[in-house]
């Protein structure tokens, strides 16, 4: 199986633009999964939450989706990509999957960061799974990697690899990935932007680029450099990920003792 990432510098409120950068550039690249940034289209710096709903979108009706659907159609693959969404009346930091057989469904953002959380809603879809046929894929977004139980829910509930789309400002992230791939046995790939945007006066956001794939052994397999646009593709054994034996005498997830540990 051929995974990736596409690591780039959207500009905020530039949609169609944006959108018209990952179809063209992702038009060379062949691959089973593609894994975009946290609100690639838009961009990430708000400063209110009109400019929230003037650039949320209904999935999968909205133009995000809709252009990641053709794209997924006419290069047979899938992906994984951040959007403001609309949904019954509030916004979400989410993140769309869709593939050649069309539209999988959406994950909305749990934990939100700095001042994400005026303008958007915590998450209501909790950490979900889909069976894209070579593999089955999770997703959480940028600041869920801070809680271990999310990556720990999705191995769980039967992920090889966790998708990752980002816009880190942090410096982390992208070792403690290393980490959750380790403690769960599963492959991560992390998506991150570049760039910096400092609107309206507003603290400057740069963001770290080392978008990476990782293996379910915690090996670092390709990490970006943190300013440089980068389209990477990496051939995995998403099987990898279920062996969770650590020994003759371990196993991860079975030798959990959950009667111990605290709520």
């Amino acid at each position: 199986m051929r995974v990736g990432y596409y690591q780039f510098n959207p500009l905020f409120g530039e949609v169609k633009r944006n959108l018209d950068v990952v179809a063209t550039r992702l038009g060379q690249v062949q691959c089973d999964l593609m894994v975009l940034p946290e609100l690639f289209a838009s961009g990430y710096q708000f400063l209110s939450k009109a400019e929230v709903d003037a650039l949320a979108e209904t999935v999968p009706e909205g133009p995000t989706t809709q252009r990641l659907l053709e794209l997924a159609q006419e290069r047979t693959m899938h992906l994984v990509g951040g959007l403001p969404e609309r949904h019954g009346g509030r916004c979400y930091n989410s993140a769309v999957v869709v593939g050649p057989e069309g539209f999988l469904g959406v994950y909305r953002k749990a934990h939100l960061f700095f001042q994400e959380t005026l303008y958007f809603s915590p998450g209501d879809t909790g950490f979900r799974v889909w069976d894209i046929g070579s593999a089955r894929i999770g997703v959480m977004v940028c600041f869920d990697w801070f809680y271990p139980e999310a990556t720990r829910t999705l191995a769980l509930k039967g992920a090889d690899i966790v998708c990752h789309p980002s816009n880190l400002v942090l410096p982390h992230c992208p070792d403690a990935m290393v980490t959750r791939c380790l403690e769960n046995r599963v492959f991560g790939i992390t998506a991150n932007r570049i760039g910096f945007e400092a609107r309206g006066g507003q603290d400057r956001l740069t963001y770290i680029g080392k978008s990476q794939i990782v293996s379910p052994r915690g090996r670092l397999l390709h990490r970006a450099p943190a300013d440089q646009e980068d389209v990477r593709v990496l051939e995995i054994g998403p099987a990898e990920a279920r062996d969770k034996s650590l020994n003759p005498y371990n196993e991860l997830l079975r030798d959990r003792r959950k009667d111990l540990y605290e709520l």
